[in-house]
Order: structure tokens, then sequence, then C-alpha cells
């Protein structure tokens, strides 16, 4: 059973290494194409910043499918299904199309065709949703055009939660990574727990998608030196909707039934919990899925169109309330993780009521967090090197003999002229910035990132 594991980890391992090692250079081709747009009303970056990082997430993809068909537990998922190969297609279809939106920003109805198309292709090669398992009814077998409507319904929904949820520096990248390792932690369990083989590629897909997003977010956390763009987010949502479809369509429902007493009704009934995260996928992308339906609806009401864009998503309304960057990415990874990981928890133990105790009180815990926002948590003076400047304990202030009072001045000074830089890094990261003022525009992608140390030297010479 350990042997999987390492192979498994030897996968993620790999694609994040080719992940990370790649997005560097596809930062200075994106600069070099000019894929970096201005800035847009609804965006909170001050700088122009280069997307196409989804061209690394996709090195990275092929990567894990490859170190993964040549180790000998992992095998038998390329020997036996057709689902990686039609993974890959479905995912080199939409990152193309990614491509294309963040060089020439495509039509948003064209983009909904191809990722139509994308989760087509991916169905054709046997990438579908077969049968629902119904708690008091038993298996239910879908039609092909059901089967295929539903997949198709779900791929869709699954990559624009995903790419409406992309706002902030790192919050896709990281929201994906938690749900994938929720999910690989299921799939891993039907297979290892339960002996079904068809649960393996799913475990593949979730091992995969976790080292992409563990890849690329060195790059992308705030402040960000590359974004994903649409050929990112859409790939990594595919591929996550992709990893909820094999599970539910190829494990079968008759094969667990061996381990519970009883008909089939009784089976899956006794089994609906643990079918929870297959039967409804969403409940791991909850917080995107639940963005993408208010903006619709919100877009609506207001009488404009669900695909044009606004500030009116989560990460921007907690921007709005006081939160920081950092701070707004933190809550939606925690709500994402509550969501994911206690969903998953209870598929394990749907009988413990101190599931649902957890749940609620780390709940209390999250909205106590989301009515702080002006609360700054400082670390203790032996992790201030460990930990960004934000959240440093400040050293106090030892009172000196009386023939150091220059030293002591100076030091004060220091410390006061570090808590104005500090506020000014505060004030400027919350003031825009228009685009064409001389020194803005290509900062973040060629130069340095603020203008502070410029600042402090023209200050020094005069």
């Amino acid at each position: 059973m350990g042997q999987p594991v390492r192979d498994y980890l030897l996968t993620l391992c790999v694609t994040a290494a080719v992940t990370y090692l790649l997005t560097g250079p596809v930062r200075k081709f994106a600069i070099a194409v000019g894929a970096m747009p201005a800035i847009r009303a609804r965006d909170v970056h001050r700088e122009p910043t280069p997307r196409l990082g989804g061209i690394a997430m996709f090195g990275g993809l092929c990567a894990g499918l490859i170190v993964a068909d040549h180790l000998f537990n992992l095998q038998s998922v390329f020997e036996l299904s057709d689902e990686p190969r039609a993974l890959l297609s479905g995912a080199a279809l939409i990152w193309l199309i990614g491509v294309l939106d963040d060089k020439f920003e495509i039509d948003a109805l064209i983009k909904l065709g191809g990722q139509m198309i994308a989760a087509a292709v991916m169905v054709i090669q046997g990438l579908t949703i077969l049968w629902l398992p119904i708690p008091g009814v038993g298996t239910v077998a879908l039609t092909q055009w059901q089967g295929t409507l539903l997949t198709v319904a779900l791929v869709v929904i699954t990559i624009n939660a995903v790419n409406f949820v992309d706002g902030l520096d790192g919050l896709a990248a990281g929201m994906v990574c938690i749900a994938s390792a929720a999910f690989f932690l299921y799939a891993y369990r039907l297979w290892m727990g339960y002996g079904i083989e068809a649960a393996a590629p799913a475990t593949l897909f979730a091992a995969i998608l976790m080292g992409m997003c563990l890849g690329f977010l060195p790059h992308n956390m705030h402040p960000a030196r590359i974004f994903m763009g649409d050929s990112g987010s859409m790939l990594i949502g595919l591929v996550l909707a992709a990893g909820a479809i094999s599970i539910t369509g190829q494990v079968d429902p008759d094969n667990l039934q061996i381990f519970f007493e009883g008909s089939e009704r009784g089976a899956t009934h006794a089994m609906f919990p643990v079918f929870i995260p297959l039967v409804l996928p969403l409940t791991i992308i909850a917080i995107p899925a639940a963005d993408l339906v208010l903006a619709i609806v919100r877009r609506t009401w207001n009488g404009q169109s669900p695909f044009a864009a606004d500030r009116g998503h989560l990460h921007h309304r907690l921007l709005e309330i006081g939160h920081s960057h950092s701070r707004a990415v933190l809550i939606m990874y925690f709500w994402s993780a509550l969501i994911a990981f206690g969903t998953v928890g209870y598929s394990v133990h749907a009988a413990s009521s101190w599931i649902v105790f957890v749940i609620v009180a780390a709940s209390a815990a999250g909205l106590v967090l989301l009515l702080m926002p002006r609360f700054t948590p400082r670390a203790p003076h032996w992790a201030n090197r460990f930990v960004p400047p934000r959240y440093r304990r400040p050293q106090e202030e030892v009172s000196a003999p009386a023939c150091e009072g220059e030293t002591a001045d100076a030091t004060s000074g220091d410390q006061q002229g570090a808590r104005d830089a500090q506020m000014g890094e505060e004030s400027a990261e919350r003031a825009p910035v228009a685009v064409g003022v001389s020194g803005v525009n290509g900062a973040t992608a060629i130069g340095p990132r603020s203008r502070l140390s410029d600042r402090r030297s023209a200050d020094t010479s005069r």
C-alpha cells in the first residue's frame, strides 16, 4: 500500500517542479508577446502583470502524465483506461482557447462554446457519467444523452466557477489545490480501502492537479509576478471536473455492495455519505460555485450580460469591508478547506456527531475572522524573520544612556521611517494607479515591484 503513495508523491513533485521551472521562461515570453493587458476597472492589482501562466501549468500536466505512465504501480491506469488520454485531449483544447483569450481576449460566447467542445471530446473518449446513486432508490443508470448532458454541464460549471474566482493573487490556485487535496484523499481511500481500481485515474488526476497548483503558487502569491490567465484557470477547472466525472462514471456501485449487507437500495442508502463527493462534486468547489451563481443573478438583475465583468465577487467584497489582500485570500482558503475536508470527513464518519461539532466550531471561527478586518496579528519576536513584514512585531524601544542619545535617536528614527514606509506601502496598495503613468506600466514584469526604494534614494540625494 505504501508503494502507490510514493508513486503518487513522485508524480506530484515532478509536476510541481516542471510547472515551477517553466513559469519563469513563460513570464518572459508573455512580456515579449505583449500578453500583459492594461489595468481594468475591476482589477485589484496596481501594475500591468503578464498572463499566460497556464502554459507552464499545461507543461506540468504533460510531465505528470508522462512520469505516471512509466511508474510500475500507475501503468495500469493507462493500460486499462482511456481516461488519461481523454483528459489530455480536453485539456489541450481548453488550454489553447485560454491562450488565445489571454493574448487577444476572445468573445465570452466563443469561450463557452470551446468549453462545451472540450467536454464533448472527453465524453467521446469515455470520460462520462454513467450512473448516479440515489438513496432510497438505488443506482440509476443514465442514458447516453443524459450522461453526456450532465457531464458537459458539470465541466462547464466547474471551469467557469474557477475562472470567476481567479481575481486575487494566489486565490484560484490555492483554492483548487485545497479541493484537489481533499478529493485525492477521498479517491485514494476508495481505491486502497475498498480495492476499486476504477478510482485510480481520479486519484492520479488529483495528484497531478495538486502539483500544477503548488508549482505555480510561488510565482502567483501576492504580489504576483505572473497571472495564470484563462489558459490556467480554465485548465485547472477542467482537470478538477474530470476527476469527479471519472470516479462517478467508472466506480460501479455494485462493487461497493460486497462491503455492506442488505439489498441494493439499503447499500446505496448506507453508502450515500461516501457518494457525496461523487454526486455533488461542486461541494468541493462550493465557494467558487456560490460566487458563480451570485454573479449571474447580480448581473442579470442589473440588466447586464451574465458574462459581463464587475467588482462584485466575494473576494472584492472582502477587500471592501477592510481586509487586506493577503487576509482576503487566507479567508477564502479557510472556507474552501472547511467545506472540502468537512465533506470528505463526513463521508468517512457519517455516524460520528463530532464531525458536525467540528464543522460548526470552525464556521464560528471563520465568522469571527470576517468580523475583524482591521485586526492585524503579530508574530512573536523569534518568528519575525519567518513571516512577512506586516506581521512582524516591532522591537521594544530600550532606553539608552545619555551619552548614547544620538544612537537612540537614530534608532527611533529608523523605526519611525520603517513605520512610515509600511504605511506608505499599505496606502499605495489600496490606491489605484492609472495606466500610462511613467514608471508604472510593466514595473512588475520588468523592474522592481514598487517605487518606495526610488523615493528613498531621491530623498537621500536631496
